[in-house]
């Protein structure tokens, strides 16, 4: 099982759930000239993690993010591969029946709206599929 980290730190605990604030940054971040470099890119990113050890957390403390890295392929399956089939598979099928464009336009935009509804009312489900863990590092 192959495991994603990520370095964060505490901002909030409270009701058996954790903040930590997770400083993203793309690939690029590695090269030498990425201090000058436009396409280099870094985002802080607020998680909220449930835990039942809520309370050995405090803000400050820096923790490791973990996630199962199956689970981010999964992510992008159901964010961005299955709705592009979605759009596909519905646009060819409906234009391939002649009917007027903006019908076919309509017609995909409504396949679209209705995965993003079908995947709202799945989000306990989902929910419980995309758990992360944490661990706290050790003060140096």
């Amino acid at each position: 099982m192959e495991i994603t980290t990520h370095p964060g730190t505490i901002i909030a605990s409270g009701q058996g759930r954790v903040t930590v604030l997770m400083k993203v940054t793309s690939a690029c971040s590695s090269c030498q000239a990425h201090a000058h470099c436009t396409f280099s890119e870094s985002k802080d990113k607020n998680v909220e993690i449930d835990t039942p050890d809520w309370k050995s957390y405090t803000p400050g403390d820096s923790v490791t993010v973990i996630i199962n890295s199956s689970r981010g392929l999964l992510a992008v399956f159901l964010a961005y591969v299955l709705p592009s089939i979605v759009i596909l598979a519905t646009f060819a099928l409906l234009y391939s029946l002649r009917l007027p464009e903006i019908w076919v336009a309509l017609a995909t935009l409504l396949a679209v709206a209705l995965y993003c509804g079908i995947l709202y009312l799945c989000r306990n489900r989902l929910q419980r599929k995309f758990t992360f863990n944490l661990r706290k590092n050790n003060p140096a």
